[in-house]
C-alpha cells in the first residue's frame, strides 16, 4: 500500500489513495518528461557501447497517467556519474505503475493499476520509436506488480485490490495472449484490519521452477509451480508471516537459498530461507529497518550479493545492510536520505554501480553511486517525473 503515514486500523483502497495523492502536491511538480499525447515516442538518445568511459544507458519510468504528463517516461543515465537526462513519454499505456523487461532485452511490460486491471506490452519499433503491442485484462483490479518468467514465455501479474495473481502467454514477437490462469487468495483470513487479500508481488525463484506471490492482506507468501505448457499455477506451499506484518516485496539473494522480505505494516525486514527443491520459504524473525516508522517498500540486492538496500517511505530514507553468512543474515549498517518524498520503488543498474529511487510524492527520480563498501553517494540532480512510482534501468 501507499498511504500517508498514519495509524492503520484498516487499509484504505488503492483507488482512494491514488486520488488523494494526485490531488495533492505531487501534481504541482513540473512534468519535465511530458510531450504531446501519442502512442509512441522517440528514444531520448542512442546509448554508447557498454564499457565506454562516458556510456549512457536507457532508463524507463512508470508514472500515473491520472497526472498530467504521465505514462512511461524515457530517459538516459550516465553510467559514470549517474546523471539522468529526460526524454519523451510513451503514451497509450494507462497508469503504468510497475514495469518489467523481457529476458531478451526487448519488450517491456506494464501493469495498468486501475479498477479494470490490465497488462500492456511495449516494444522498440524498427524506426526507433516505441510501439504499444496490445493490452490484456488481468481478471482482477489494481494490479501493482508484474514479472516475466525466465523462459520468456509467460507474464505473471499481481492484482492488489482483488487479491489475485494472473498468468498470460507471451508470443514470439513479445505480444500477450489471453490469460491462462487467475488464482485468488481466499485463505488464510486477512490479518487484523487488512480488509481482504492484497497480492502485492509475484516473482519467479532463481531455480526457475517455482513462482512466489506475496500477499500483504493475508500475511502470506504463496509458492506455486508453473506449468510451462499450460500456463497454470499449482500451489505447493505457504509461508506465514507475523499477523499484521503486511509483507509487500520479496527479493532473492543471488545464491538462491535466501530471500529478503519488506513488511510494510510492522516496519520490519525478514530474512527467509528458501528450499529450491520444494519451493518452501521459511521466514525468520522480523528485524529493524533502522528508520522508525517507515512503511518499507522494497529491497534490492547487489549483483555480487554483498549489500542490500531498503526504501523507507515516511522517513524518506534508504537502509543499507551488509549481507553475511552467504546470504543467511542481514546486518544493518546505516540509513541515508533518499532525496525525495515517499520512495515507492528501487532499482539497481545492471552492474550494481548505481541505485535509482522512484519518489512518488515529490514526483522525482533520484540516483546514487554505490561504493565498493556499499555506501551510497547522491549522483546528479533529481529528475522531475510526475508521480514517479517505478524506475527500470535497461541493459
Amino acid at each position: 500500500m501507499n498511504a500517508a503515514p498514519h495509524p492503520r486500523p484498516a487499509l484504505p483502497s488503492r483507488r482512494s489513495l491514488l486520488g488523494g495523492l494526485l490531488a495533492g502536491a505531487a501534481l504541482a511538480a513540473a512534468p519535465a518528461l511530458a510531450i504531446p499525447a501519442h502512442a509512441t515516442a522517440q528514444p531520448a538518445a542512442t546509448p554508447a557501447p557498454p564499457g565506454s568511459p562516458t556510456a549512457t544507458r536507457p532508463l524507463l519510468i512508470g508514472t500515473y497517467t491520472s497526472a498530467e504528463g504521465g505514462g512511461i517516461g524515457t530517459a538516459t543515465y550516465d553510467t559514470a556519474t549517474g546523471a539522468i537526462t529526460p526524454g519523451p513519454v510513451i503514451t497509450g499505456v494507462e497508469n503504468p505503475s510497475y514495469l518489467a523487461l523481457h529476458p531478451s532485452g526487448g519488450t517491456v511490460y506494464a501493469v495498468a493499476e486501475q479498477d479494470a486491471g490490465a497488462v500492456t506490452a511495449v516494444a522498440p519499433a524498427p524506426d526507433g520509436t516505441y510501439e504499444v503491442l496490445g493490452t490484456r485484462p488481468t481478471g482482477g483490479s489494481g494490479p501493482t506488480h508484474l514479472s516475466v518468467h525466465p523462459s520468456g514465455h509467460w507474464l505473471l501479474s499481481a492484482n492488489y485490490s482483488s487479491g489475485s495473481v494472473a498468468v498470460h502467454p507471451i508470443a514470439a514477437d513479445g505480444s500477450l495472449g489471453e490469460r491462462t490462469e487467475l488464482v485468488t487468495h481466499s485463505s488464510p483470513p486477512p490479518g487484523p484490519g487488512q480488509n481482504g487479500p492484497h497480492a502485492h508481488q509475484i516473482v519467479t525463484a532463481p531455480d526457475g521452477g517455482h513462482v512466489l506471490a506475496v500477499d500483504l492482506g493475508t500475511d502470506t507468501v504463496y509458492t506455486y509451480r508453473l506449468d510451462e505448457s499450460a500456463g497454470t499455477l499449482t500451489e505447493v506451499s505457504r509461508a506465514a508471516l507475523a499477523p499484521g506484518s503486511g509483507p509487500r516485496h520479496l527479493t532473492f539473494h543471488p545464491g538462491g537459498r535466501f530471500a529478503y522480505l519488506a513488511c510494510e505494516l510492522d516496519n520490519t525486514t525478514v530474512v527467509c530461507a528458501y528450499d529450491p527443491d520444494s519451493g518452501t520459504l521459511t521466514p525468520g524473525l522480523g528485524q529493524s529497518t533502522g528508520s522508525g516508522t517507515g512503511y518499507p517498500a522494497q529491497l534490492v540486492v547487489t549483483g555480487d550479493g554483498s549489500y542490500a538496500y531498503l526504501a523507507n517511505r515516511g522517513p524518506n530514507s534508504l537502509t543499507r545492510y551488509a549481507v553475511e553468512d552467504d546470504g543467511a543474515a542481514l546486518r544493518l549498517l546505516d540509513t541515508v536520505p533518499v532525496g525525495g518524498d515517499w520512495p515507492r520503488q528501487l532499482a539497481l543498474s545492471p552492474d550494481s554501480s548505481l541505485l535509482f529511487a522512484a519518489n512518488q510524492r515529490s514526483s522525482t527520480v533520484t540516483a546514487f553511486r554505490v561504493g565498493s563498501d556499499g555506501s551510497l553517494t547522491p549522483a546528479g540532480d533529481p529528475l522531475p517525473a510526475p508521480v514517479a512510482v517505478c524506475v527500470l534501468p535497461l541493459p
